[in-house]
């Protein structure tokens, strides 16, 4: 099904100073606050809703006050709003598709912004129908949907808010759902539940430069024959690395557990530097993984056992999957521990591995921690401060 709105051409307007903005039936907006997101969202409206104003405090700082704005509706119909704010003119080729706005700020209260019209009236009732905010959007997608809603553009500002992890699973199923009936739906997001690794068409990265103000980037699409896999191994914890600033990818849930230790032991906070910590489920997986860190354009940091011990050959599978590993993160990226983590951390043999990992690092100091697991740590910040300063 193609997208209601296919395209979005934004200059001068806000934090933006130009940006092309191609859109799929189903968009997510990630980035960093103050980024410019909300100002994405807010351009299109304005370009789809003749009822909303362009003032002059939508103008770029430091630009020449004019403003451009475009979308592509359906048969590639262009629409317009050019000028110097107030006054602007509006240009359309074809009636545009009503658009909904749910801005954060009004979550708790009326829920969609002012508009007119059998969407918007049929959102509120559903709202209305509840005292609590909580399940207001699903709700008023499931009202949409059963009043057979077709041809709305929806913009959210953050549909995560006030919801807990079953609410938010439901409300990304329910936007699905409203653009399977024939919507399309926009939304800015710092919810990794309403990510999707398997389909990174579908998530637009938002960045912020004191040179080129907001801009947009969009992830190298997968294989097809990758998406089963990636989907099935992509739960919401895993997807969090799309919103790291850096990933650190480690095998299981013993050097998952482990590595928090070596930061703190370093100095250093991996939430504070926006390092995300994969557990991929084996060495094997590591590659996929990685591949999805090059694709989503967040640098990446591989940490995997040898499987032999010095001077010892590892066995051939061990050596393809060490090769893959250094393949798809890069030599220069990969720590290799030897002759595993057990190993290297000196910890027993037997069950609880996992809880025994927590006790020993929990106890290390910075000199006590093994040097590869303290060159891992380092990199992976180094990776992160580096994209924060892109950024």
């Amino acid at each position: 099904m193609p997208p209601l709105v296919s395209e979005l051409v934004v200059e001068g307007y806000r934090s933006v100073k130009h940006s092309r903005l191609m859109l799929e039936p189903l968009c997510a907006l990630v980035g960093e606050p103050e980024t410019g997101k909300s100002n994405l969202l807010a351009a299109l409206r304005a370009v789809l809703d003749p009822a909303v104003s362009v003032e002059p405090d939508d103008r770029l700082r430091g630009g020449s006050g004019q403003i451009a704005l475009e979308a592509r509706v359906a048969h590639g119909a262009r629409l317009g709003v050019d000028g110097v704010p107030p006054d602007v003119v509006r240009s359309a080729e074809a009636t545009p598709p009503p658009v909904l706005y749910l801005p954060a700020a009004a979550r708790a209260e009326e829920l969609v912004a002012a508009a007119e019209s059998p969407a918007a009236d049929i959102f509120r009732r559903a709202a209305a129908d509840r005292a609590l905010a909580q399940p207001a959007i699903s709700e008023a997608l499931e009202a949409g949907c059963e009043a057979e809603i077709a041809g709305v553009v929806l913009l959210v500002e953050e549909p995560e808010l006030y919801l807990g992890p079953q609410g938010q699973r439901y409300l990304y199923r329910t936007l699905r759902r409203f653009v399977e009936a024939g919507n399309q739906v926009i939304y800015s997001t710092h919810a990794p539940t309403f990510l999707n690794a398997a389909r990174l068409d579908e998530v637009v990265f938002v960045e912020r430069l004191e040179s080129t103000g907001t801009r947009v980037a969009r992830a190298a699409p997968l294989t097809a024959e990758k998406d089963f896999r990636v989907l099935s191994e992509f739960d919401a914890e895993r997807s969090e690395l799309l919103l790291a600033r850096a990933a650190l990818l480690v095998e299981g849930l013993t050097e998952k557990l482990a590595f928090p230790f070596v930061f703190a032991a370093l100095g250093f906070d991996a939430d504070r530097e926006g390092i995300t910590i994969v557990e991929c489920g084996g060495k094997a997986n590591i590659p996929m993984f990685a591949r999805v860190c090059a694709a989503a354009g967040v640098p990446c940091v591989a940490v995997h056992d040898r499987d032999a011990r010095h001077g010892r050959r590892p066995r051939l599978s061990e050596r393809v999957n060490n090769a893959l590993v250094r393949e798809a993160a890069g030599a220069e990226r990969t720590i290799v521990v030897e002759p595993d983590f057990e190993g290297l951390a000196h910890l027993p043999g037997g069950a609880r591995k996992p809880e025994q990992a927590w006790h020993r690092f929990a106890s290390l100091r910075a000199a006590q921690m093994p040097e590869p697991l303290r060159r891992a740590a380092q990199l992976a910040v180094e990776l992160a401060r580096s994209s924060a300063e892109r950024r």
